[in-house]
């Protein structure tokens, strides 16, 4: 099947699409031992391999760098290495016994991605170089992830028309009818060595957060119910179906948590909760956290049986594979076992024909990034935003909270305007010198749109208190370490709270003051909060400029997501950076940036030294 792999997801004849399930066959070979490792004909041995937060990732290249990729643990990244370890799995196990789906968040996240959204969107002349470059590796199914709908639903079905495979959301919803706005599972029939065919059922599984991240997007018009409820509704169906394996593809991580509390009433990483409720199930790709998981085994409750999941890292760092060996009795394959394990794409080349494929949109988001569009008076570094007042974060505050003051009117263009900004990349720098959209973009590494909303100085006080449980104690006065005080477990934080859910905020016309004692208890920790020097009473009212992610209760700060909208336009907080440099054409420090630091870390009172 060497000759015709790439042909998998393209055939179309003998297809069948109903409203729930599209039925494939896939034709191999009836010959004694086809099955990888088997040589009795009864035995066979099916291998589905798993990427998941590609995030645009096609080659190994970090546009903000304008280099390979590389991290400190020497990851590789992109669909070109994935290729090649693609490549070396059907070699091994045999292209007829292996199957290729993907857990999603596709085609947000670098600056390609961008490029093909917003400056050269896609349609029907312009491909999307993910779907060229997941076409010619040949996916058989992908679930949608939640940034899948970052770009509106439109965007997201001129996406879905360019794939040769289908997307899968067994939870997404279409409003108007209530039926399933996507393909919510397929069957794949394989054949065997026997003349047997093993089905393969594959559900897709979205995550519920999209309609507090996307509420703009898709309020209206799409829900998205718990994973565990629809997995629990669709698998019993894939079943009575005649499916022999049943494959979960869920953008959902295996670590149940919600980064947005109790605002829905479905978890946002439900995997481990979907293996342990839900019978039937053999195996499940996991996504969304982007955390590495070679393999772990969850026993189903209701029938004592082993669920085995395996998460591929993000970006095309890893490929997961799942080695599923069946037995054929009695009419009917049955599963014996499934292991599961990762391999790491920093160990092979990437795959010539994806690079061929994609260089020329390679080579123009390349020139695009690169181009120069102002200059800066000195360079600025986000390596310690984290923990310290720094410029890059306060450019960002200033840009946000100017484009919000321009568009206040009445009573609301007089209230003090206020901006929140996160430290979401710690190798952001602006150069001294040229400044090109490859060091703005660096800055602002999601696509994040501006909203600005009325806040009390009660809340601002209540907002930056959530923020500050990013840091751990520090009891006493003293040199600390950053990591001895960044990133502190939490309730809905289990594996240390994000870089980007810490939030600085500061003021526009006037500096917004406050200490961060570390030596106080959560929620008691934000000391001598003042705007323009002046204490903030609880009643005060500000606007504040926050980004929809935050505002629609991403992180679950409080009071976000019920208080009063008064700016809204939708714009991407990474677009407004580049046209104020554009505009300006110079960037100094001097302009948005005090000579004091407006926040800092104290231990009763005293300033805390922090070390890298």
């Amino acid at each position: 099947m060497g000759s015709t792999i790439l042909q998998r997801g393209r055939v179309r004849a003998g297809v069948a699409i109903t409203a729930t399930v599209l039925v494939v066959a896939l034709a191999a070979p009836a010959t004694a031992g086809d099955g990888h490792g088997h040589g009795h004909s009864n035995d066979y041995q099916l291998t589905v391999m798993g990427t998941t937060d590609l995030h645009g990732s096609a080659l190994n290249w970090d546009y903000f760098k304008n280099a390979e990729y590389d991290d400190s643990a020497h990851n590789d990244v992109g669909l070109a290495k994935i290729s090649t370890l693609v490549n070396q799995v059907r070699a091994d196990r045999g292209d007829r016994n292996t199957l290729l789906i993907d857990a999603g968040d596709t085609i947000q996240g670098t600056s390609l991605a961008y490029y093909y959204a917003k400056i050269q969107p896609i349609s029907k002349r312009v491909e999307h170089p993910m779907a060229a470059a997941m076409n010619a590796i040949g996916y058989d199914a992908a679930a949608l992830g939640n940034h899948e709908f970052n770009y509106g639903i439109p965007y997201l079905r001129t996406f879905e028309k360019q794939l040769d495979f289908p997307l899968l959301a067994a939870n997404a919803t279409n409003d108007k009818n209530g039926r399933a706005a996507f393909t919510p599972y397929i069957i794949k029939s394989v054949r065997t060595p026997n003349g047997k065919p093993v089905k393969v059922g594959i559900l897709g599984l979205t995550n519920p957060g999209i309609a507090i991240w996307d509420k703009a997007n898709v309020e209206g018009q799409m829900s998205f119910g718990g994973l565990v409820e629809q997995a629990a509704k669709y698998v019993p169906e894939m079943k009575r179906k005649g499916a022999d394996v049943v494959v979960v593809s869920a953008h959902s991580g295996a670590d149940t948590s919600s980064s947005y509390g109790d605002a829905l009433p479905f978890p946002e990483n439900a995997a481990t909760l979907v293996a342990e409720q839900v019978p039937g199930i053999d195996a499940i790709l996991v996504g969304h956290a982007h955390q590495e998981i070679a393999e772990r085994v969850v026993t189903n409750t209701a029938t004592g049986k082993p669920v085995v999941l395996s998460e591929p890292l993000k970006w095309g760092q890893r490929l997961s594979v799942f080695d599923i060996d069946l037995s054929y009795s009695r009419g009917h394959w049955t599963v014996q076992s499934v292991d599961a394990s990762v391999l790491n794409s920093n160990t092979v080349p990437e795959d010539p024909t994806i690079v061929s494929l994609l260089a020329d949109e390679q080579q123009t988001v390349v020139d695009y990034v690169n181009g120069v569009i102002g200059t800066s008076t000195e360079a600025m570094s986000a390596a310690t935003a984290r923990y310290e007042d720094a410029a890059v974060l306060d450019f960002i505050n200033y840009v946000q909270a100017g484009a919000v003051k321009a568009e206040l009117t009445g009573a609301d263009a007089d209230l003090p305007v206020l901006s929140i900004a996160a430290p979401f990349n710690k190798d952001a720098a602006i150069p001294q010198g040229d400044v090109s959209v490859r060091d703005i973009a660096g800055l602002y590494i999601y696509d994040n749109t501006l909203l600005g909303i009325k806040l009390t100085g009660a809340q601002v006080k209540a907002y930056l208190e959530k923020s500050a449980e990013y840091f751990k104690p520090a009891l006493a006065p003293g040199t600390y370490p950053a990591a001895s005080l960044t990133n502190a477990v939490t309730p809905t934080a289990p594996n240390g709270t994000p870089d980007y859910n810490y939030d600085v905020m500061g003021g526009l016309d006037q500096p917004l003051t406050y200490d961060i004692d570390l030596a106080q208890p959560v929620g008691s920790r934000v000391v001598g909060l003042a705007y323009g020097g002046v204490p903030v009473s609880d009643t005060q009212e500000f606007v504040v400029a926050i980004n929809n992610y935050r505002q629609s209760g991403g992180g679950n700060f409080p009071g976000v997501t019920t208080a009063p909208v008064v700016y809204n336009r939708q714009v991407e907080i990474r677009q407004l950076l580049i046209d104020w440099v554009i505009a300006n054409e110079v960037v100094d420090p001097a302009v948005f940036s005090s000579t004091n630091p407006d926040w800092q870390l104290t231990s009763g009172g005293t300033p805390l030294t922090v070390t890298p």
